[in-house]
């Protein structure tokens, strides 16, 4: 079965890789690089209409709309991880790159291999797999269902792991009808080395996004973990000792439960969508030392902690530019845009989420930073009101921030968090709020990032080359206040 029969449009994965391939070859994002199969057969009408209906209708339809892009489980034996890498390396244009980035899923590091002209490789996939008669609220019933389907995937595919995630917080609408299974790949694999070897010179540097997140999991089977919840609005004792928050949101959606009853963890592993399975690590090594490559590692412990790097790095790049760089987006999960960030000089903060960690984040951020003139924001819309969920005035609160300008980008205020019209509008509306002004420049070179990094990469909660390295907002930073 072609990798695109099973791989999730929806994902951070397949949308980031799409971002990254479209840029390369000098094209803007598209929506279609994030929206679920059923949202591609009128696009924008359709997404508006659904914007428009009444809530349950809204619900059902977003529910409905990954439910057919999952497959059903009895193909889950015809998923192959070369599937997985092929469809990754068809996605670019075979040609000489200067480096590449092969690793964790991240808005963040989309920018910075865009910046630097490289492609990347992810290590994680989605692979969502229809299935009924599990309750939301009830994690154990996924896991039984889990272990009569995953060994049909596990058996033909001894270079992955699977890890099994169920959040009944953000996925709620999702996970009514699918499980999300995110495959790991644990070799390189044929596809993934014959690129490298095709695009690469001998000599050229592959970066490894290590990503060190990790997550109290239960191991199911050799190679087969489950994970109940994920990095979000809701922390980790919450998913599993619940809260005064999570009652209030088990209530508010008419749930038979007050707190989630899951299978008891027995270590920490790799986040799900977010951490590097380090076993990889170990076949890059010997890969890299095999066909001459220099390999350097970039480690962060939290999805959103390159983000204040990158932001960084590209206001610096513009000054060196002769640039006036006065403009920041802030992107939420899969609403991104490289190539429109960089034709429009913009500054680019990636959020996590729509969570209460990812407005900490930006808010951090601005407050020790010079003042941006202007502050364009969109935010991923997951349809539930969920636990840690960010309420819109206070998103508006931070665009008010700005000197002279801050807007919504695709957002609709009032509908939000169940503005769906927002996943095909973003691409679209940035287009119009924020007007090209400078040329495309060429890729930043490599020497120009390390002297970033030698001056000021030690203010950052950011590993490169195993060196550690803590943030510390204030003067010393490239873009601090004075």
């Amino acid at each position: 079965m072609k990798a695109k029969k099973y791989i999730a449009d929806f994902d951070s994965a397949a949308a980031m890789t799409r971002g990254v391939a479209r840029f390369l070859d000098g094209k803007a994002m598209p929506a279609m690089g994030m929206m679920p199969r059923l949202f591609s057969l009128a696009a924008s009408p359709l997404a508006r209409a659904v914007t428009m209906s009444p809530r349950s209708v809204r619900e059902q339809i977003y529910t409905w709309s990954g439910w057919n892009e999952a497959i059903q489980a009895r193909k889950l034996r015809k998923v192959r991880s070369d599937g997985l890498r092929q469809w990754a390396v068809d996605q670019y244009t075979k040609r000489s790159y200067p480096c590449l980035f092969i690793g964790s899923s991240g808005g963040a590091m989309t920018h910075l291999a865009c910046a630097l002209g490289a492609p990347w490789l992810p290590q994680t996939f989605l692979v969502p797999v229809r299935r009924h008669g599990v309750h939301p609220d009830e994690p154990r019933q996924d896991v039984s269902w889990g272990l009569d389907h995953a060994p049909k995937l596990l058996d033909h595919n001894s270079d992955i792991q699977i890890h099994h995630m169920h959040d009944p917080n953000q996925d709620r609408l999702m996970i009514q009808h699918m499980s999300y299974f995110r495959l790991k790949l644990r070799e390189l694999g044929k596809p993934y080395e014959e690129f490298i070897k095709e695009v690469l010179d001998p000599g050229a540097t592959i970066f490894v996004v290590d990503c060190q997140k990790k997550w109290p999991t239960t191991k199911l089977k050799d190679r087969y973990y489950f994970q109940h919840g994920a990095v979000g609005g809701a922390t980790i004792e919450e998913f599993h000792e619940g809260s005064p928050r999570v009652e209030k949101y088990l209530q508010r959606y008419g749930s038979h439960r007050r707190r989630w009853d899951a299978p008891e963890p027995d270590a920490e592993r790799p986040e799900a969508e977010w951490g590097f399975e380090p076993a990889l690590l170990d076949d890059l090594e010997r890969f890299a030392h095999e066909g001459g490559y220099h390999l350097r590692r970039i480690s962060y412990d939290e999805p959103r902690d390159l983000s204040p790097l990158v932001a960084d790095l590209y206001r610096w790049w513009y000054e060196q530019r002769g640039m006036v760089a006065n403009r920041l987006v802030a992107e939420s999960f899969v609403l991104t845009d490289p190539w429109w960030i960089l034709r429009t000089g913009s500054v680019p903060f990636w959020m996590v989420f729509n969570k209460e960690p990812s407005a900490e984040a930006i808010e951090a951020y601005l407050d020790e930073r010079p003042a941006f003139d202007e502050i364009g924001m969109t935010l991923f819309s997951h349809g539930v009101e969920s636990v840690g969920l960010v309420p819109i005035e206070r998103w508006r609160s931070i665009l008010n921030q700005a000197r002279e300008r801050g807007f919504f980008i695709g957002v609709k205020e009032k509908r939000y968090p169940r503005d769906f019209s927002v996943l095909v509008d973003f691409n679209r509306r940035i287009r119009k709020e924020i007007k090209a002004r400078y040329p495309m420049p060429g890729p930043l070179h490599q020497s120009q990032f390390d002297k970033f990094i030698s001056a000021y990469g030690h203010q950052y909660d950011v590993e490169i080359d195993g060196e550690p390295v803590v943030q510390r907002f204030g003067t010393h930073s490239p873009q601090a206040r004075k």
